[in-house]
């Protein structure tokens, strides 16, 4: 007997249980399974468009719980632009993107607006979206969506993604990674003119 088989002999029990081989196979490759999920769903895709292929399509509807408890579907906003943001904690892009989206709801949104946001947290466990939701003080509803069930209908590849579903519930934008310019993004897809002279004050299209 060599060394190597030696050690191994000294290191792990001689026999493990049935159950107890199934069960480190099974973790071995769920764990495989999420870190690689997770790497491709943060990556930019550089290689893909960054313009989702759902663009100029009817926007699927879902019906997803948020933190609170409550159902929430896109068919409830009709008549609203709608402005669907798949996020994660755990993404890095993400942590930059979702500040600017609480900022900028919280100057331009108003009860009686003619928009909403929408974020859908793919993270497994909720308690990692909640403490991320908390933490921020999201304004907007927060969805989950664990098992990627929406991302997939959406054809989401990497996060984050943004989308904004026009008041007929066709998708008119999307975005795949984060952008700096986002603000000035969402005030064009939005109908909300930045006034350069005002420092960032905006006005309505329709009232000019």
């Amino acid at each position: 007997m060599d060394l190597s088989s030696d050690i191994i002999r000294r290191v792990m029990p001689a026999k493990l249980p049935p159950r107890a081989i199934v069960g480190i196979v099974l973790f071995a490759a769920f764990t495989i399974f999420i870190t690689w999920r997770a790497k491709l769903l943060e990556s930019n895709l550089v290689s893909l468009s960054q313009t989702p292929s759902l663009v100029n399509k009817a926007a699927p509807d879902f019906s997803l719980e948020t933190l609170s408890g409550a159902r929430v579907s896109l068919a409830d906003y009709r008549g609203k632009r709608v402005v669907v943001s798949f996020w994660a904690s755990w993404c890095g892009p993400c942590r930059l993107e979702m500040p600017e989206l609480r900022s900028f709801y919280k100057q331009y949104h108003q009860d009686s607006g003619k928009f909403e946001f929408l974020a859908i947290s793919l993270d497994k466990d909720r308690a990692d979206a909640a403490a991320f939701a908390n933490e921020e003080k999201f304004p907007f509803p927060v969805l989950l969506d664990p098992h990627s069930t929406t991302a997939d209908a959406y054809g989401v590849d990497g996060i984050p993604t943004m989308f904004v579903i026009d008041e007929n519930g066709k998708v008119v934008f999307g975005q795949i990674g984060y952008n700096a310019g986002l603000n000035y993004v969402l005030a064009q897809e939005l109908d909300i003119k930045i006034n350069p002279a005002s420092a960032g004050a905006v006005v309505n299209e329709s009232s000019r």
